[in-house]
């Protein structure tokens, strides 16, 4: 009899970008008008919405994307990371 593999555990990651103040720092111009891109179940799929999001604004040099990794935050004793999860 055939064994399934476990589903992978959800590991929460969250896209965010705005303008930052300067280009050495990473403070926001204007918190209000982030754009929240979304919330992903995996590393994979929050880089493939960074990376759109990142190319949709690369006229912008202010611009700037980010990948949370917010499963650590919420639990920060979990898993450790793998090579799905940078």
């Amino acid at each position: 009899m055939e064994r399934k593999a476990a589903p992978k555990k959800q590991l929460l990651h969250i896209v965010v970008g705005g303008e930052i103040q300067n280009l050495e720092d990473v403070e926001f111009r204007d918190l209000k008008a982030m754009d929240f891109v979304g919330a992903y179940p995996n590393y994979a799929e929050a880089r493939d919405a960074w990376k759109s999001a990142s190319q949709r604004t690369v006229d912008n040099a202010h611009m700037r994307y980010f990948v949370i990794h917010a499963h650590r935050l919420i639990d920060p004793n979990g898993p450790t990371p793998d090579e799905d999860d940078h």
